[in-house]
């Protein structure tokens, strides 16, 4: 084995000492109009090469060559010796005109295989100095003279820094170069000074640690240019951003004249080395913000970019671990590109994202590749969904969405699973766990909108509510007296309700018994006994029988005599319809004992349906009032409505929002309006926005749980965590009895339990008892303790509404300061948005707010919106 590794080893070693694909070309790419340089052209390899032939172009006049050459070189590192052996053929050129010209191929034999050299170009530029000149040309003594006690002139040696664009966006890379140029001899370099890109994202290029000199044209002329540092920037924030100087201290050497006036003295000249420094121009570069409207999936990426997705197995077991690979390639800032989100199934444990790049030299193009781990705990068929990317195109100048292809998974399951219970086969039971989290969804149904600022506890229906429980209860009270002062009185009363009842039923009968209309008297009468027992029974006609009506009467309390005339009646009068007349007499005596019969049985059956039945029904009117007043319904309001829900459910977040404030601005409110605008505005990234909405619907509904969870939920993504001061405890705990219902609610139970009140009162007055005196007492004081408390948690709702203290911070970042000026005050500290501020006062576009646990400054109305 040994011997065939040193065979082949061998083998690789002649081939490379043998081995010449080209011929190279050295030349300097930028000459000067007249000027005279070299042209060499090298083959490498131990065989000399035979042949050699080039001809030059017309825009270039040989004036010596070629002048061949060969050389070895042999070197031993480590023990291992290599020898190189060259080939040269020179030439001394002058270029004749300006220009960019190519240099013709040359060609050689070696060993019976013709090789060739690629074309180059060089670059002359008229009436250009260059380096090899600049001493001839600043020649004069004078000129020595004055560099012999300054230092070199500008012009010949400084720094120059070049960005490859001065207008971007945000998040769009380019390319800073930084060189020096000099026609001067520099002996070395000191203190060096980068700018330090304040506002920029940057990475280095290229940091040579070796200075290399190359001819370049700068401004028509020909300088020794070489490259300090290479950057990729990308702009963090808009505006005009300044990129600093950079700075360098060179060690130039300044020719010292020895004072002579022979042609002579120049050779005998000295040189001193002189500390210069050399500075870079300021750059400015105009950054504009992103437009609007970035998708979710937007990555930060701007440029141009393509995404795929694959998996490392896609038949796996459970518990075995495998990954997603998504890779994010093309042009732009690579670099700064966040992860993409990547939806996994249900029950797949994933870890943390493995994250590698690979840039391209020149900085604006990779790729870049995250790595998701993760490992299925349940066994079936998973699908990924297409995972989504958005950048923005800065060629279109528009946001552009890539997405991947979906990706199937199948998990079977694994051996342990399959036998670890040969005989009973159960699962181990574990609690639901969350996989995800998200605010609650919005109110669908039509919402009881009501005017803004407008509450049941004080207004016009409310007082007449209170007023009319008032007067009924002591109308009741003066009722129930009379009746119990009349009940000693049966004689008078059975009279009374008989002539009234007459009067009623008996009226129109009456005046045809007068009329001697025999048919219509009867037929009127029967009518008056049937309504009667209807009426009195609350019975529907087509179900009284004899029967049927001398069992209810007699349930009643019913004379059993005072039915049976009843029932006789009933017979005369349906015998009296088929029958022949009996005469005047017989009608007057049926209408008598039919007088008689009705105001009877109206006295035995003790009953006040009649009267609390118009009671219970006014009482409804009265406590309905304000719910029909407030149940007008707008089809224009319901439009809007539901096409704010429609454009949530299909995800167009602004839209949404345009028809809730819609709404609002109509002058319409409900806790569930503003819960469901602070969806609308955290869908769409207004975090702040979603936050003063939920906090509205709570201060108009503090019972809305919804926006208290939303709210909560919201909590978490805030950046200031600030400590309230705690409260009284019996403060806290009447706030949380308060927050049971909203304040309509609470205006409702305070009518419910003054009736009660004003029940138990009349109790206590009417009652025949001591007993159920004593209950009136003591129920009387308690429901009356419910009442006032009930109409204060109203009022206290009502009023937190109407005192506007609280505030939510809408400014990303805001400086509290100590005084209500920008110039004249300090910076207290710093608040960010969303977070809950109260408002103590105003002084012209200032407000002094006060934070939970205290603290307090100023801040600027339009940094601030009022809850």
């Amino acid at each position: 084995m040994k011997k065939l590794l040193f065979t082949v080893i061998a083998v690789l070693t002649a081939m490379a000492a043998y081995a010449q694909t080209d011929i190279k070309v050295e030349v300097h790419r930028v000459v000067s109009e007249g000027e005279q340089f070299n042209l060499t052209f090298i083959i490498e390899g131990e065989n000399a090469p035979s042949d050699f032939s080039w001809s030059p172009s017309d825009e270039f006049q040989v004036l010596w060559g070629p002048q061949s050459g060969r050389s070895t070189s042999i070197s031993i590192v480590n023990g291992k010796r290599t020898k190189s052996v060259q080939s040269t053929y020179t030439y001394v050129l002058r270029a004749n005109s300006s220009g960019t010209y190519e240099i013709p191929a040359a060609r050689a034999t070696l060993k019976d295989k013709t090789i060739s050299s690629a074309p180059v170009s060089v670059q002359v530029v008229a009436n250009a100095s260059s380096s090899s000149q600049s001493s001839s040309a600043q020649s004069s003594q004078s000129a020595q003279k004055q560099q012999s006690s300054s230092s070199a002139r500008t012009d010949d040696i400084f720094l120059d820094m070049t960005v490859s664009n001065r207008n971007v966006v945000v998040g769009e890379p380019l390319i800073a170069t930084l060189k020096l140029y000099q026609r001067v001899n520099v002996a070395g370099f000191e203190g060096v000074s980068f700018p330090s890109f304040d506002g920029f994202w940057s990475q280095e290029l290229a940091a040579p640690t070796n200075i290399e000199f190359n001819r370049e044209t700068y401004d028509g002329q020909i300088y020794n240019a070489a490259l300090l540092r290479k950057f990729v920037l990308v702009p963090q924030q808009q505006g005009t951003l300044t990129i600093d100087p950079a700075e360098l201290v060179c060690l130039v050497q300044i020719r010292v004249s020895s004072g002579g006036s022979s042609i002579f003295d120049g050779f005998f000249d000295d040189y001193r080395t002189v500390r210069q420094r050399v500075v870079s121009k300021p750059i400015n570069i105009n950054v504009r913000p992103l437009p609007p409207g970035a998708p979710a999936s937007f990555g930060g990426g701007v440029g141009e970019f393509s995404i795929s997705a694959r998996l490392s197995k896609d038949v796996l077991k459970t518990h075995e671990a495998a990954s997603l690979t998504v890779t994010i390639s093309g042009q732009g800032n690579v670099s700064l590109l966040a992860a993409p989100k990547v939806d996994f199934p249900p029950d797949m444990e994933v870890y943390d994202t493995k994250i590698s790049d690979n840039i391209a030299k020149g900085g604006l193009s990779g790729s870049k590749v995250y790595e998701f781990p993760f490992i299925p705990r349940s066994h079936g068929d998973f699908t990924i969904e297409p995972i989504k990317y958005s950048y923005y195109d800065v060629t279109q100048k528009k946001y552009v969405t890539v997405q991947t292809e979906p990706l199937t998974i199948t998990v079977e399951k694994s051996t342990e699973s399959e036998t670890s219970s040969p005989i009973i086969s159960q699962v181990g039971k574990t609690g639901v766990k969350n996989i995800g989290s998200d605010i609650r969804f919005i109110s669908i149904k039509d919402s009881s909108l009501s005017p803004s600022g407008v509450f049941f506890v004080g207004s016009l229906w409310f007082w007449l509510a209170v007023a009319g429980i008032i007067v009924l209860s002591a109308l009741l009270w003066l009722v129930l007296r009379k009746i119990a002062l009349r009940r000693a009185d049966l004689v008078g009363t059975r009279t009374r309700k008989a002539t009234r009842m007459a009067m009623k039923r008996l009226n129109l009968a009456h005046t045809f018994l007068k009329q001697n209309l025999y048919t219509a008297f009867y037929e009127e009468l029967h009518k008056a006994l049937v309504g009667f027992v209807s009426d009195k029974l609350n019975m529907p006609l087509a179900e009284l029988s004899r029967d049927r009506i001398a069992e209810t009467l007699n349930d009643k309390g019913v004379e059993k005599g005072y039915v049976d005339s009843y029932i006789g009646l009933l017979d005369a009068c349906e015998y009296a319809r088929y029958a022949p007349a009996s005469g005047h007499e017989a009608m007057s005596a049926h209408y008598d004992a039919a007088v008689d019969v009705i105001s009877s049985i109206d006295s035995e059956m003790k009953t006040n349906t009649k009267s609390k039945n118009q009671t219970a029904l006014i009482v409804a009117l009265l406590l309905c009032v304000p719910m029909a007043a407030s149940a007008q319904n707008d089809s224009y309001v319901d439009s809007l409505w539901n096409s704010a829900a429609e454009a949530y459910s299909q995800g167009r977040w602004e839209d949404a929002v345009a028809d809730y404030e819609q709404i609002n601005a109509i002058g319409l409110e409900s806790a569930a309006l503003y819960c469901n605008t602070g969806n609308a505005y955290y869908k769409s990234g207004n975090i702040p926005m979603s936050i003063l909405n939920y906090e509205r619907a709570l201060k108009l509904d503090p019972s809305y749980e919804d926006a208290r969870y939303n709210l909560e939920y919201l909590g978490n993504m805030i950046q200031d965590q600030i400590d309230p001061v705690p409260d009284f405890i019996l403060a806290v705990w009447m706030e949380k009895v308060c927050r049971i219902m909203d304040s309509d609610a609470w205006a409702v139970t305070f009518l419910v339990l003054l009736a009660l009140t004003a029940a138990m009162v009349l109790l206590f007055l009417l009652a025949p008892s001591v007993a159920g005196r004593k209950t009136g007492f003591a129920l009387g004081i308690v429901t009356l303790l419910l009442c006032v408390a009930s109409l204060s948690f109203s009022l206290w709702q009502k009023n937190d509404y109407q005192n506007r203290d609280g505030a939510i911070v809408v400014r990303p970042v805001v400086s509290v300061k100590s005084s209500p000026s920008s110039e004249a005050s300090q910076n207290l500290f710093v608040l960010h948005e969303g977070t809950k501020v109260y408002v103590l006062d105003q002084v012209g576009s200032w407000n002094n707010i006060e934070l939970a646990d205290g603290r307090q400054g100023w801040v600027r109305t339009s940094d601030i919106e009022v809850i």
